[in-house]
């Protein structure tokens, strides 16, 4: 079984620089990785999925130009 490291919202924000209300928005639009429930009202992001919808965008960049 792979680790993935999971990231809480503060972290998702600092690593794409969208806000809050962004990411939810994303998520609920299925146009970013889906979060994942810890219990009670706390979610994280795995890591691996956050940062392949990174370089997703800048893949979409580089073949537009």
């Amino acid at each position: 079984m792979k680790q993935e490291r999971l990231l809480k919202l503060r972290e998702v924000m600092a690593i794409t620089s969208l806000a809050r209300s962004t990411v939810y928005k994303f998520v609920g639009e299925g146009r970013f990785p889906a979060q994942v429930s810890l219990g009670g009202n706390c979610v994280a992001w795995v890591e691996g999925e956050v940062l392949e919808w990174v370089e997703a965008r800048i893949a979409e960049r580089d073949t537009a130009r």
